[in-house]
């Protein structure tokens, strides 16, 4: 019988340590490369936090540094805008959201209006982020809730950031400013002229030809 129990991040931190050891083991290697993208990177700096020794390099895809703030700073900006145009009803709505997201709905509007701001054509449904913040928004309020910039100024394994130029969802400026501040053996920051938040489906052959031609031969040693 299964048993069910409360979704946590510590419950996804433990789960992606374990399936790292598990693919270490399975193909008999000491290290391998993480990369994690948005929410993922929560978990992925975790990892780089605790295991380094596990880890050739940590790629971090539109990372969640300071989520928080990454929220407010945007909330902010498309409340001016709204305010700027006169458009009631944006204004309207964002006067309902509040930071941390306390509800399905109130993150349904700011991302709703994210998508408006930052010019993007994809449609948001509302029962889709809904129905997904019953499930998943408390573990990722916890996610937020950590500046990395106070909590990990030194990672123990090479870092390599690719950050949206056009990202409002974790803000590139929380990126460059926690880049600059960090320290490890390696680090880098790849910027993405073309992109937003989603990296990995908008410049996914620039994204591939960065790690194959420029992170692997800085980082493989032959293990």
């Amino acid at each position: 019988m299964l048993t069910s129990f409360p979704l946590s991040l510590s419950v996804f931190q433990s789960d992606t340590h374990e399936l790292i050891d598990s693919l270490l083991k399975r193909f008999k290697r000491q290290k391998l490369y993480l990369a994690g993208h948005s929410w993922g990177t929560a978990l992925g700096f975790d990892i780089a936090r605790k295991y380094p020794e596990l880890l050739y390099a940590y790629i971090a895809i539109g990372p969640m540094i300071n989520q928080l703030e990454s929220e407010r700073i945007v909330l902010t900006l498309m409340k001016e805008k709204a305010l700027k145009t006169g458009n009631q009803k944006q204004m309207e709505e964002l006067a309902t959201v509040n930071i941390p997201f306390q509800t399905g709905e109130q993150l349904f509007y700011h991302r709703k209006w994210l998508f408006d701001f930052s010019g993007s054509r994809k449609k948001l449904s509302r029962s889709y982020v809904e129905n997904w913040a019953s499930t998943w928004l408390q573990v990722y309020n916890e996610a937020s809730k950590e500046n990395l910039i106070e909590s990990l100024p030194v990672i123990a394994c090479p870092v390599y950031f690719f950050a949206g130029r056009k990202d409002y969802q974790t803000n590139s400026t929380i990126t460059e400013d926690y880049y600059s501040r960090m320290s490890a053996p390696k680090k880098d920051l790849f910027w993405f002229e073309n992109s937003g938040h989603s990296i990995p489906s908008s410049e996914p052959d620039r994204m591939q030809k960065i790690i194959i031609e420029k992170i692997l031969p800085e980082t493989v040693n032959g293990e």
